[in-house]
């Protein structure tokens, strides 16, 4: 093996979904209906807000940040995926496979500290609404965005260099339908207790920040809803949360199960 090429193995075959032919194009139907809807909902909120001056608020602009997360973090794994449906073998080079690698978790690991920079947002709008335009300004809006992608690039450069540093050469075939850690550190030929304990370490840092983050805001925005006397001011102080909250149990919950375990136990 040459010194500078760490790894045996030059391209990986996906897995994918399933191998019953039979559920070759249902699923592929489904899910190429699924990155329609998921295309033209994120680009339709980008530019609704975008175009719309009175969504110009501090709301709005992290909400139109997190739609383009989302799209782009779908379209890193769906038509790749979609591929796997109509090919016989869906056949990925090892470049390709660190890239999509690197590109998915920068923006799944924005996610979650988006998703916390909302909750904080929200916390601002409802327990201090007075205060609301100087605290959230423009500036630290800005800021804020900027930080959530610098933590992305930042964990997502770590986790690529250290999957860079294993030495592929087992079996080919990622059991997964896209490049993600623990699949690929199943095929490992060298020892992985670094990449595991980085990802260990990451992902706690990932979920459990930016979840005690969400949970303190919730907590302080919980004891002011239940201090308004009207049911009506009540409902309305809830229903700008709810969306938020469903999304958070969603994304949250399913990255804890996927990532705060090592591989031996996935």
């Amino acid at each position: 093996m040459a010194g500078g090429n760490h790894s045996a193995l030059k391209v990986f075959i996906l897995a994918g979904l399933t191998e019953k032919p039979e559920l070759q194009l249902p699923l592929f139907l489904l899910f190429m209906g699924i990155y329609v809807v998921i295309v033209v909902g994120n680009l339709g909120m980008i530019t609704l807000i975008g175009l719309s001056s009175h969504l110009h608020t501090p709301m709005y602009y992290f909400l139109s940040s997190l739609s383009f997360i989302d799209l782009c973090q779908s379209t890193v794994i769906t038509p790749k995926m979609l591929v796997n449906f109509v090919t016989e073998k869906n056949i990925i080079s090892y470049p390709e496979c660190m890239i999509q690698l690197y590109v998915f978790l920068v923006f799944v690991i924005s996610e979650c500290h988006m998703l916390a920079a909302m909750s904080y947002d929200r916390y601002v709008a409802i327990c201090n609404p007075l205060l609301y335009n100087v605290t959230m300004s423009y500036k630290l809006c800005s800021w804020s965005v900027v930080g959530v992608y610098a933590i992305g690039l930042v964990g997502a450069t770590v986790h690529t260099v250290c999957m860079l540093k294993v030495v592929f050469c087992k079996a080919d075939i990622i059991n997964h339908y896209f490049c993600d850690l623990f699949p690929l550190l199943e095929l490992s030929c060298s020892s992985t207790s670094i990449n595991e304990v980085v990802v260990l370490c990451f992902s706690a840092f990932n979920i459990l920040v930016p979840t005690v983050a969400i949970l303190s805001s919730y907590t302080f925005i919980i004891v002011s809803i239940l201090a308004i006397h009207s049911a009506k001011g009540r409902s309305k102080a809830f229903s700008t949360c709810s969306s938020h909250i469903s999304a958070v149990g969603v994304f949250f919950g399913s990255t804890a199960f996927m990532y705060l375990q090592p591989p031996s136990v996935s």
